[in-house]
């Protein structure tokens, strides 16, 4: 999957082209969040901030599912980002698919 750079705060809404506020991004995540920094949580309904990997950890925001295919929210946060980056997509549930079966899905820490 190829990464882009992405601004954590998008440079549309004021977002620095500084080291604190870029990270690497697969390319289809980037293009949904465009310049999103909250999202609606799907369960609370709730406006929140969406996951920023400089401050919080992946693993206290999501979970994969059982068969490492979908991406899981497990908080406000978590939940809203997968949402709005569409992060369970169709084309990448099938390409999680055929990685879990080749042995390379998912990511270990």
């Amino acid at each position: 999957m190829p990464m882009t750079i992405d601004h954590i705060i998008p440079e549309a809404t004021g977002g620095s082209t500084t080291e604190t506020n870029l990270w690497l991004a697969c390319n289809r995540c980037n293009e949904f969040k465009g310049k999103q920094i909250q999202a609606i949580d799907p369960q609370t309904g709730e406006l929140v901030t969406l996951f920023n990997p400089r401050i919080q950890r992946w693993d206290e925001h999501f979970a994969w599912s059982e068969d490492s295919t979908h991406i899981q929210g497990q908080t406000p946060t978590g939940r809203a980002t997968v949402v709005a980056l569409q992060m369970n997509n169709p084309e990448i549930v099938i390409a999680r698919r055929l990685w879990t079966s080749a042995g390379w899905w998912p990511p270990q820490d």
